[in-house]
């Protein structure tokens, strides 16, 4: 389960589809209705923040607004909260490190995709918009690939 901090608007196509479907898991999870993943490192953001549904939900939001974009048509009624909530802050090296590790899988999976983004200026780039970027390193709950 990998639920990217930079922009969904990065992703390929398979990318989107699946963090839609990641996504809708960790709502499950949030939820109680699963046995699977209760403990994923990436839900902690979630998990921390005062309202976890509604926080996952403006997630969601973030990702099908950028499918709609697309084109596709991603069931918006799966979403169980739609409120805003308060920007979740991001680290600098959290958003570096996701985008080294994206441009990896594009490269193999997507090489035109790979290709349009390789060069692209880090200090440019773009968080999911539910995220607001700070100052600091990779977060503590970051599991690293070895």
């Amino acid at each position: 389960m990998r639920l990217w901090s930079v922009h969904p608007k990065y992703l390929d196509a398979k990318g989107l589809v699946a963090l839609w479907r990641e996504t809708l898991l960790a709502q499950k999870v949030l939820l109680g209705e699963t046995k699977g993943y209760r403990n994923h490192p990436q839900l902690i953001r979630f998990r921390d923040q005062a309202k976890p549904i509604n926080a996952v939900g403006h997630y969601l939001s973030g990702v099908h607004e950028e499918a709609t974009f697309r084109g596709y048509r991603f069931d918006r009624t799966k979403i169980i909260s739609r409120q805003e909530v308060s920007e979740i802050p991001l680290t600098t090296g959290q958003l570096a490190y996701e985008w080294e590790h994206l441009l990896t899988k594009l490269e193999t999976r997507d090489s035109s995709r790979f290709d349009q983004l390789k060069d692209y200026d880090l200090n440019h780039l773009d968080p999911h918009p539910m995220f607001k970027l700070v100052e600091g390193s990779i977060e503590h709950w970051e599991r690293f690939a070895k």
